[in-house]
């Protein structure tokens, strides 16, 4: 199979339009058998439910090309699995997970001349995501939905090498206490475009948004959970029931433990106590982890000394751990590796 003509090693972190895409509709209280289709353009009602109330879900996950040649995909089953808990919350229909995993497939296979090769530093990002398309005018859930997966080649998502964050402890929240942080929901990500936009206007790369109840914990950012590194090298992140559960977070800790022999710990973390970690990172799906430098309260400077130019020691253990794993150059636990061709 011959790649696609593309500068792999140049590429950037935004949209490219692909050959195919998996869309199935669900009507009649089912989903249909779904097909690959050609056509990136969506049709829908002018008041179709995603548009009215914002009933829409989705998940970002990757496909590679492994040190031998293959193409897989990173433990997509908890990709289904956080997607069939967003429907629930949003009171939409459950797309099945063996079906969510067998379309994710199908997607990567039908493009896979658009997974850039082993060693590029590029990935083929995989955009699974679900909206009320029926009409509704009424506050109520929509009658009929769509599931669709598309996919991109995208470059690294630090050009030029990783830099370190700096970060502002913002004034907005993220989530209500008893609401959907804990979701992939398109809402949550609509209400922190205005602090990010603020913070990247201030001179921040990032906001560390608090609980919002007593604005004393760390929850996470727009789009990535905090990992902090004690200073004798325990891993520690946040624990919150309003926090997206992040895949890439939860296999670093699994990292941390069984590949590194170091000590994990879910638990409250204190903005008050920021100043007593020896690193800090983002983890996500797009830059697996970020480190950052600084994080700035309101005047108050915290500096992580181990990130300032460069990851800290442990964090670029942790990421070069589990990209290995990702890309094949080290053994992954059982059922992490979705091989696809």
């Amino acid at each position: 199979m011959e790649k696609k003509n593309i500068d792999w090693s140049n590429l950037g972190f935004g949209y490219i339009e692909t050959e195919k895409r998996f869309v199935s509709n669900y009507k009649n209280g089912a989903w249909d058998e779904g097909a690959l289709v050609s056509d990136s353009m969506i049709t829908m009602s002018e008041c179709a439910g995603v548009l009215q109330y914002a009933q829409t879900v989705f998940e970002g996950m990757k496909a590679y090309t492994t040190e031998d040649g293959r193409i897989v995909t990173f433990r997509p089953d908890l990709n289904a699995a956080r997607m069939e808990d967003s429907c629930k919350r949003l009171q939409m229909p459950v797309f099945p997970q063996d079906k969510f995993i067998e379309a994710v497939s199908q997607v990567v296979e039908a493009n896979a001349a658009y997974v850039p090769p082993y060693g590029s530093g590029a990935t083929l990002y995989l955009r699974p995501y679900m909206f009320g398309s029926s009409p509704v005018i009424g506050v109520k859930p929509a009658e009929e939905y769509q599931f669709r997966i598309f996919a991109t080649p995208v470059g690294p998502y630090f050009k030029g090498g990783v830099k370190p964050l700096t970060i502002k402890v913002s004034d907005f929240d993220r989530a209500a206490p008893n609401g959907t942080g804990h979701i992939k929901a398109g809402l949550n990500y609509a209400m922190s475009l205005h602090a990010i936009v603020t913070a990247h206007e201030e001179g921040y790369d990032e906001n560390m948004y608090l609980d919002p109840k007593t604005r004393t914990k760390v929850e996470e950012t727009g789009g990535a959970n905090f990992l902090f590194i004690t200073k004798d090298n325990k891993v520690v992140t946040p624990k919150s029931s309003s926090i997206l559960p992040s895949i890439t977070r939860r296999s670093l800790m699994q990292v941390a433990k069984d590949y590194l022999g170091l000590e994990v710990e879910e638990r409250e973390v204190y903005v008050d106590e920021l100043e007593n970690f020896a690193e800090c990172g983002l983890c996500g799906t797009a830059a697996v982890i970020s480190p950052v430098g600084k994080v700035v309260n309101h005047g108050k400077e915290i500096c992580f000394p181990s990130g300032m130019n460069d990851m800290g020691p442990v964090t670029k253990k942790l990421y070069d751990t589990l990209t290995g794993i990702q890309m094949g150059r080290i053994e992954a636990p059982e059922g992490w590796i979705h091989v696809i061709k």
